[in-house]
C-alpha cells in the first residue's frame, strides 16, 4: 500500500476530480483537504507511525486554496482561535 500511495504522490499534478464538490466552486473542498491533512498528521503523530500517506491532502489543498486562506488558518491554529474540528 505504501508503495501505491508513493507511486500516486509521484505522478500527482493537480486536484483530481472529486464526486463531492462537482461544481465549480472549489471552496468547500479546500476546505475538506486542509482539515482532512492535519487530521491525519495528528492522528499518525499519535500513533508513532510516518506521516507519509497524508502528503497526498498537502498536495491537494495547497493546489486548491489561496495561499492567503492557508497562512490565516496556520496563524489561527497557532494562536488556538482556529474555527475547524482537527
Amino acid at each position: 500500500m505504501a508503495e501505491d500511495i508513493k507511486t500516486r504522490l509521484e505522478n500527482y499534478r493537480t486536484a483530481p476530480f472529486d464526486a463531492r464538490f462537482p461544481n465549480q466552486n472549489q471552496t468547500r473542498n479546500c476546505w475538506s483537504n486542509y482539515l482532512d491533512y492535519h487530521r491525519c498528521q495528528k492522528a499518525l503523530t499519535a500513533k508513532g507511525e510516518d506521516t507519509m500517506p497524508c502528503e497526498w491532502y498537502r498536495r491537494v489543498y495547497k493546489s486548491l486554496c489561496p495561499l492567503s486562506w492557508v497562512q490565516k488558518w496556520d496563524d489561527q491554529r497557532e494562536e488556538g482561535t482556529f474555527p475547524g474540528k482537527i
